[in-house]
């Protein structure tokens, strides 16, 4: 079975969110369990040189899409047993950043065509492509449109993976129009046009042959109106070929056994991780006790994530006995809010704004309870190692965090974290004092933290549910495809 990941970002090479997590560490798992899954991404400026220096072009071609004609070079180099190539075209990619600048369409129409091209050259025929968000969208629609007949797509197959249904790459009708190369009659509903836009999130959405998103719960979201992001009813049309499937994290990478970044190793050991506790809090300033609980919070400071919540009730949990520590960069008001609080409560709460992949780590081995209140969350990643860290969640009941985190339940000791269903302060806050006020009992608490132990959040988890899904596109041959049209 070959795999073709078509995606904007992977890690090691270039991320800005958890999109690079998953197109980096998905492909080792499926590779372990005996697929050919390939990475192809951009030659972005932003590529560390040590790792652009492993690769060795093995092509060059001419890309044409609208009436462009222009120059792609294709890159290839293994990491950890995954093959990667990358597209190169400076005009388009050599720039700081991956995203938000005014010609991102066509930069990611070009990247589209030419990972189209690509296939000729590469010693690999992929019987799938899996494409990731709206950056890769329109290859699904390349795939049942122009490139139909062309034989070095035969017998092809598309899977699209929605990340975030609210970043859906719109752009004007005439402007898309221009880069494919189509005519208005690519732009009605049941096609790419989106309320008077073009999508290129509706390219995958429409053509793709099966569809995944990243968590059970959110699958069901999405169909829905509040969810949706106008797009449930065409979410709903498809629900027969829309499955969810969980994300997982690389737990060799995040590993508190085996993680440089910690100043004790721990597995279970409560004991253990409290050592990390004590040592985050020597570094930070903080007083230094292994009984006041500590709260950390590793995310983007952004109202998505939950932070109105967080802010709105931050000064009433602070009359408890506990810390905080936070770490990100987001929205100036939340910035000002925990710098401020900081100043006016040095001994309960420390903030460091930006990021630091060191610091996280220790947050979350240091951290007793890792608050996550969500307003809406795909999947996320952040509670699935706070619970590989043993740091106990906080979340609201959405998305990937619903499907990852069972409130803990007294009467039969099950649970390993908590959780609230409505999005308001007061449900947040009281879940807090809940937490702490079990964080007291030490046999109740051991309990949930060991509780956090028994699901398999890994990525071999998830693989097995891919491999389900392309098993099943591979019982059909392309010479019977048809996509679907919207009534």
């Amino acid at each position: 079975m070959n795999i073709l990941f078509a995606t904007s970002e992977a890690v090691p090479l270039a991320k800005t969110g958890g999109l690079a997590d998953v197109a980096g560490a998905l492909p080792k798992a499926l590779n372990k369990r005996g697929v050919d899954t390939r990475v192809v991404l951009p030659k972005y400026a932003q590529i560390p040189a040590a790792l652009i220096g492993q690769f060795v072009q093995i092509a060059t071609f001419n890309v044409s899409f609208g009436w462009r004609n222009q120059y792609c070079g294709l890159l290839k180099a293994e990491f950890e047993g995954v093959t990667y190539y990358l597209i190169d075209n400076e005009h388009y990619f050599k720039r700081h950043g991956l995203y938000g600048y005014d010609d991102d369409a066509e930069r990611f129409v070009f990247f589209c065509f030419a990972v189209m091209e690509a296939v000729r050259y590469m010693d690999f025929h992929p019987d799938i492509v899996h494409c990731h968000d709206w950056q890769t969208g329109l290859i699904p629609f390349l795939l049942k449109t122009r490139y139909f007949y062309d034989p070095a797509w035969a017998y092809t197959k598309s899977v699209f993976t929605i990340h975030n249904l609210k970043y859906q790459g719109l752009f004007g009708i005439e402007h898309l129009q221009d880069l494919l190369g189509v005519g208005h009659d690519m732009f009605y509903a049941d096609s790419l046009e989106f309320h008077g836009a073009g999508s290129c999130m509706k390219g995958g959405l429409v053509y793709a042959d099966k569809l995944t998103t990243v968590s059970n719960t959110y699958a069901e979201e999405i169909q829905t109106e509040y969810f949706g992001e106008k797009l449930d009813s065409l979410l709903r049309y498809r629900s027969g070929d829309l499955i969810g499937i969980v994300n997982g994290i690389d737990d060799e990478l995040f590993d508190p056994m085996n993680d440089a970044a910690l100043e004790v190793p721990y597995r279970n050991s409560i004991s253990r991780k409290r050592k990390n506790k004590v040592e985050l809090q020597r570094e930070l300033g903080l007083p230094q006790s292994e009984e006041i609980p500590l709260i950390g919070i590793v995310s983007r400071l952004v109202e998505q994530k939950g932070f109105d919540l967080i802010t709105a009730t931050f000064e009433e949990i602070l009359h408890e006995d506990v810390q905080f520590v936070i770490l990100g960069a987001g929205d100036a008001q939340y910035e000002h809010f925990f710098n401020d609080a900081a100043y006016r409560h040095p001994d309960k709460v420390k903030v460091w704004i930006g990021y630091d992949d060191r610091l996280a780590r220790r947050i979350y081995a240091g951290s007793d309870i890792f608050a996550m209140p969500s307003q809406f969350e795909p999947c996320g990643l952040s509670q699935l190692l706070a619970l590989r860290y043993r740091s106990v969640p906080i979340v609201r009941e959405t998305g990937g965090l619903k499907d990852t985190v069972q409130a803990y339940n007294e009467y039969n000791g099950e649970g390993n974290g908590f959780s609230f269903t409505n999005y308001n302060a007061h449900d947040y806050m009281h879940t807090v004092r809940r937490a702490l006020a079990l964080y007291r009992n030490e046999e109740v608490w051991k309990q949930i933290v060991n509780n956090g132990n028994k699901e398999d959040y890994s990525w071999n988890r998830s693989a097995k549910a891919y491999i389900s899904v392309y098993s099943q596109l591979l019982a059909h041959r392309k010479e019977n495809d048809s996509w679907p049209v919207i009534l």
